[in-house]
């Protein structure tokens, strides 16, 4: 027997999956079925609603749907589903438990609709006792930090030089920002699959800059979000032309705190590689785990909708930062970074070969490729190798290459492989 005011909506864009899923639940509730989302939240939503919500939506994807009832306070029940893998899922669920939703489950497509039924049946029995739960729900807005106009470092020409503000933009305005390019190296198969996109400024009077010596200028004087884009620009540019010439390199950039608490990056880069006809999984996005604690529930948001758009997330510089685990249990990552720290050590320290193994075996067991970095010697990787580790990069392979020297590299590496 239909309950008389609750609804069951249905938010799906594939009208196949809307009548199977209509057919199996119409004889008992009031089924309402919506394949937009922006119409869906424009209904008269009520607390004892159920709401079956898939991630993947043409107009507005499951992520910015549970944004948006979170900011209207909605306290329906809530579940999801998707044919994405289970920590895109697991990572969704997390971020509308962060937003103080609902959430009851998630559910992997194909639908298991007798699990499904027994589901929303014991829901409909709570909300007929009157014992849904209501929530709070918010969020604070970022901050920015104070600006220094002017910030002094030292080359290693070891002669002090002044960077400021505006020098920075105009660099970013000039072009004066290029990419560098560090070889990665699957271990297993000995052949070269990516590489990590590092920025360097090319002063024109002090010459080749490194980017610990203005980031902190950048994220201070707000013009990271200008600085990444340009970095993004290039690297897809490159992703380009690389598959054009079908070499199959995937490429690793930084994103700042900043900017993974910018909800336009996910649509930004979507739009960025569909232009360029790239494909997003090409791309690696490293995120530091310092990173992540700035702004947990907004990050989690961003850092969802990337993988469900299909981008790689790697946590860089791992075990050095704060919630190692449980950044690890709440993100969906696709690789995990053991610090160069922990590398460095790993054959003359007993502890620090141990958190190598441990870093390996944690990243294998939750899905995750490992990458080791700051590989100096040939010793350090063949005991990585030993160890399972999956892919290497360092100075033992290469250091970071300008572009014309990457690929007259890339190519002597082959040449002496085969």
């Amino acid at each position: 027997m239909k309950a008389e005011s609750a609804k069951l909506y249905i938010v799906d864009d594939d009208i196949q999956m809307c009548d199977l899923l209509e057919a199996y639940t119409c004889d008992e509730f009031n089924v309402v079925v919506h394949q937009s989302a922006k119409a869906f939240l424009a209904s008269p939503i009520n607390d004892d609603d159920v709401v079956l919500l898939d991630l993947k939506m043409p107009d507005m994807d499951g992520v910015q749907v549970i944004r948006e009832l979170a900011y209207v306070n909605k306290n329906c029940s809530l579940l999801i589903m998707s044919a994405c893998d289970e920590g895109v899922l697991h990572s969704s669920m997390q971020l509308a438990k962060e937003y103080g939703l609902n959430i009851i489950t998630y559910l992997t497509k194909p639908i298991k609709f007798p699990y499904l039924i027994k589901i929303l049946m014991t829901l409909r029995e709570i909300n007929n006792q009157n014992n849904s739960i209501t929530h709070d729900s918010g969020s604070k807005g970022n901050s920015l930090d104070s600006v220094h106009p002017r910030r002094k470092f030292s080359t290693n020409k070891a002669i002090d030089f002044q960077l400021t503000f505006l020098e920075l933009k105009e660099a970013i305005k000039q072009q004066q920002l290029v990419l560098y390019y560090q070889p990665q190296m699957s271990l297993s198969q000995q052949k070269i699959i990516g590489v990590e996109a590092l920025v360097r400024w090319h002063h024109p009077e002090y010459g080749v800059i490194f980017p610990d010596q203005f980031i902190p200028l950048a994220e201070q004087s707000g013009v990271i979000e200008q600085l990444t884009e340009r970095v993004i620009n290039l690297a897809i540019a490159q992703l380009k032309l690389w598959n054009k010439r079908a070499l199959g390199l995937k490429i690793s950039i930084n994103i700042s705190a900043q900017n993974i608490t910018s909800f336009t990056l996910p649509d930004q880069l979507t739009r960025l590689v569909n232009e360029n006809e790239v494909d997003p999984s090409m791309l690696m996005l490293e995120i530091t785990e310092s990173a992540l604690m700035t702004e947990l529930t907004t990050s989690l948001n961003i850092l969802t909708r990337l993988r469900l758009k299909g981008f790689q997330l790697s946590i860089d510089d791992f075990g050095t930062g704060y919630s190692s685990l449980s950044q690890l249990h709440r993100v969906p990552f696709t690789e995990l970074k053991i610090d160069r720290t922990f590398v460095s050590g790993m054959l003359t320290s007993v502890e620090s070969k141990a958190i190598v193994d441990t870093c390996i075996l944690l990243g294998h067991n939750l899905k995750m490729s490992v990458i080791a970095e700051g590989v100096e010697d040939q010793e350090t990787l063949d005991l990585l190798q030993k160890m399972g580790c999956d892919n290497a990069q360092g100075y033992v392979i290469a250091k970071p290459l300008p572009i014309s020297q990457f690929e007259k590299w890339l190519n002597e590496f082959y040449d002496k492989v085969y």
